[in-house]
């Protein structure tokens, strides 16, 4: 049954946070009032410092006192002395959507013990998503196993394009209201009402993937209001959504094609042929057979067809320490006549969640802030060209993004542009290698805000290459953190980092069948991978 959602426009009662460093408090922050926030413990026994809040901000920012929405946030609160306190650092892991309240504890704990200390790490879900409040949900089987095919020659066009259509009309019979209000933009203002919320000048912040463009964006509304500034795998200030999506689709490409190699290295340990080409054959051989025979996706419910089994793999773009896993996936198959290890890793890496996740805000951020070709004509002869470059992911990414030809609200004036006037430095993350969020769109961003710093791994392909145990990349991180240290290098780049070594090749035995969300609570540990930008 569809719901209708009554937006909230009570306020809330609060407290004050915790004292931060006079650069960092504003005048009167300890003083009470409506905008301040209720923390209270959030019951996480693992961190059980962790408070959570909601906060009322306006639907529409630019009507602030019509309805009201809610946003979810937790923090750890900064534990050194009031004299030593930097203020609040903002987390977001990107998605667009994807919620931040693990960050805190996950990201405090990488650091070193001062710098962990001296600041209150704020994470939040954006407007609309997981624990914020409406929680959109426009098809919550939108992702249920089986899907039609993404190769369309196979004759799923139009089911494509009707379950798009269909995505698309049932967000607007449900969120009209809501969908034009969850732009990047948006988020942004949501970000600034926290800070006044927390009672400070400035805030410091953390983004990775969309992350970036949230925090960019901030930057350019309240450039006064930001105190630092990380940036970590960046998605380029001016390109259109679509565009950006092909660039991923190359990468990923690319980054398929360096799995293959790396496993037709290790024939001795998965036997798929001592070369990648083999490789890539048995890759598509096996979809092949999964068109022909899906196999039962238990405990997801559902068949792992070719759509689902595409799905399975993609994520070794984002993370190459998922090669092990997605290499045994073929071995089982090829030498062993077994789906075991391939249904383990659908469950594990690609099986839906119990609604859409964050796929509604995505979709209402990314159909919304550039313009998108609308004609099926036209998808279909422009992405045929780049599938001929780059079959790994370039339908798949297709579909995914369908939604944006029927999407109910209108393109607005494009992307805000991003001059960077009025920031502090700002520190630049990105791996040359990455699939999801391109090395040209660090370059861009770093033009794009003078005074920046580029940190740059060299061969790197991490999607959000922070907190891999890279000290190069992590201790740079840190000492931004601790005093504002930047690198000193004075090219346009300004510091360059060596990859992590590629995963020891292993067959990896099917003894575990965890299952994760397919756009919510993410994979834990190291073959994590937070968002789909």
């Amino acid at each position: 049954m569809r719901k209708r959602w009554a937006l909230l426009t009570a306020g809330l009662a609060a407290t004050a946070l915790g004292a931060a460093s006079p650069a960092a408090a504003a005048p009167g922050a300890g003083a009470p009032g409506p905008d301040r926030l209720n923390w209270s413990s959030c019951g996480d026994p693992a961190t059980p410092a962790l408070q959570c809040a909601m906060l009322a901000v306006p639907l529409d920012h630019a009507r602030p006192h019509g309805a009201k929405i809610k946003i979810k946030l937790d923090r750890l609160p900064a534990t050194a002395p009031t004299a030593k306190r930097q203020g609040p650092i903002l987390l977001n892991p990107g998605g667009p959507g994807d919620s931040g309240l693990w960050m805190p504890a996950y990201i405090a704990g990488q650091m070193p013990a001062d710098v962990a200390a001296a600041y209150d790490w704020i994470g939040f879900d954006p407007r609309g998503t997981n624990g914020s409040e409406p929680h959109v949900v426009c098809d919550p089987h939108y992702f249920d196993a089986e899907r039609p095919d993404y190769q369309y020659e196979h004759g799923t066009a139009k089911a494509w394009l009707e379950k798009a259509a269909k995505y698309a009309a049932d967000c607007a019979a449900n969120w009209s209201s809501v969908l034009p209000h969850m732009t990047t933009e948006d988020n942004a203002r949501d970000m600034d009402a926290i800070r006044r919320a927390l009672g400070v000048q400035k805030i410091n912040f953390y983004g990775g993937s969309w992350g970036t463009s949230l925090g960019s964006t901030y930057g350019q509304l309240f450039p006064s209001h930001v105190r630092r500034m990380v940036l970590d795998s960046i998605v380029g200030p001016a390109i259109s959504w679509y565009d950006h999506n092909i660039l991923q689709d190359k990468e990923h490409e690319r980054r398929f094609h360096a799995f293959a190699a790396w496993t037709a290295k290790a024939d001795s340990v998965y036997h798929l042929g001592g070369d990648a080409k083999e490789v890539i054959k048995k890759y598509y051989a096996m979809e092949d057979a999964l068109r022909a025979h899906p196999v039962p996706a238990a405990p997801a419910t559902g068949n792992i067809g070719p759509a689902e089994f595409e799905d399975t793999f993609y994520g070794g773009g984002y993370n190459f320490l998922r090669w092990p896993r997605m290499a045994t996936v073929l071995s089982a198959y090829f030498t062993k006549h077994d789906t075991k290890p391939l249904n383990i890793a659908y469950n594990r890496y690609a099986a839906p969640g119990p609604d859409d996740g964050a796929f509604p805000n995505y979709n209402a951020a990314q159909c919304t802030e550039s313009t998108w070709p609308r004609d099926w004509e036209f998808w279909k002869k422009d992405q045929a060209k780049v599938n001929a470059v780059a079959p790994f992911y370039t339908y798949n990414n297709m579909w995914y993004n369908a939604a944006c030809m029927f999407w109910p609200s209108p393109a607005g004036k494009g992307r805000l542009k991003i001059t960077g006037k009025g920031l502090p430095p700002v520190l630049l993350f990105q791996a040359t290698e990455d699939a999801a969020t391109p090395y040209p769109g660090g370059v861009a961003m770093h033009k794009a805000l003078p005074g920046s710093k580029l940190v740059v791994q060299n061969g790197g392909s991490f999607h959000e290459i922070l907190f891999h145990g890279n000290a190069c990349l992590d201790d740079t991180f840190a000492a931004y953190l601790r005093d504002g240290t930047l690198p000193s290098g004075k090219g346009f780049i300004a510091k360059t980092c060596t990859p992590e070594p590629d995963p020891e090749p292993s067959y990896i035995e099917p003894t575990a069948n965890a299952k994760t969300l397919r756009t919510g609570v993410p994979v834990t540990g190291p073959e994590a991978v937070h968002g789909r930008l």
